[in-house]
């Protein structure tokens, strides 16, 4: 869902990017205050970045001028919370643009917003929001949606700067396009991040209950 360099007209690219703003200035001041309270956090801040950049580096061609993937952003946001992820997630589709040729500079901050402010933001939602569920179903179904919000918004954003036939028209077009192999596409995301957690619960449980994803009185890692 990286919206390709130079496709989008420069007034929606400019309005993406100010909007996106303010949530990247929030995720810098919320990472770096995690490394101060959470030293030992560093390895895990680190892993997902590098999870996020390597899951959202694998791309199929999809709608013209951008591509299905998936995100990567969903188990760093249970894990560190949304706003961090605004920042990772900004780090990575920068160097993305810059090596790998996917996604743009001028579409920076249309990727960032959807990508890594709303993604994050939905599937951490209703990881807090299924408190009730089995922990792991909590896990898939917020690494899912978080997958799903993001291709939600992309094609608002391209329905937004091409409505050929009025928005809701392009809207659904795009959105069907997508589907073809967004939807399989959240369904493993989530399986991979249910396989990642219960990994880091097992190897870095110290550091997942200082950073509260898991309570600290319970004995056994949690299981899908």
């Amino acid at each position: 869902m990286h919206i390709a360099e130079g496709f989008l007209p420069p007034v929606h690219a400019a309005a993406w990017t100010a909007v996106a703003a303010p949530f990247v200035i929030h995720g810098t001041r919320s990472a770096a205050r995690i490394v101060r309270d959470n030293p030992s956090a560093r390895l895990l801040l680190g892993a997902a970045g590098a999870f996020t950049f390597v899951m959202s580096a694998i791309k199929l061609p999809s709608v013209t001028g951008s591509s299905s993937h998936p995100t990567g952003t969903g188990v760093g946001a249970i894990i560190f919370r949304p706003p961090v992820m605004a920042l990772l997630g900004t780090i990575v589709l920068l160097f993305q643009a810059l090596l790998l040729a996917h996604g743009g500079l001028t579409t920076l901050g249309a990727n960032v917003f959807s990508m890594a402010v709303v993604g994050p933001w939905v599937g951490y939602g209703l990881f807090r929001l299924l408190a009730a569920a089995p922990f792991m179903v909590r896990v898939f179904v917020g690494v899912a949606v978080a997958d799903l919000a993001t291709y939600v918004t992309t094609a608002t954003q391209l329905a937004l700067a091409y409505p050929e036939g009025g928005f809701v028209e392009a809207w659904g077009r795009f959105l069907g396009i997508f589907a073809v192999t967004q939807v399989p596409l959240a369904i493993v995301e989530g399986l991979v991040g249910v396989l990642l957690i219960n990994a880091l619960i097992a190897w870095a449980r110290p550091e997942m209950e200082d950073l509260e994803v898991v309570p600290a009185e319970t004995k056994e890692p949690a299981r899908a």
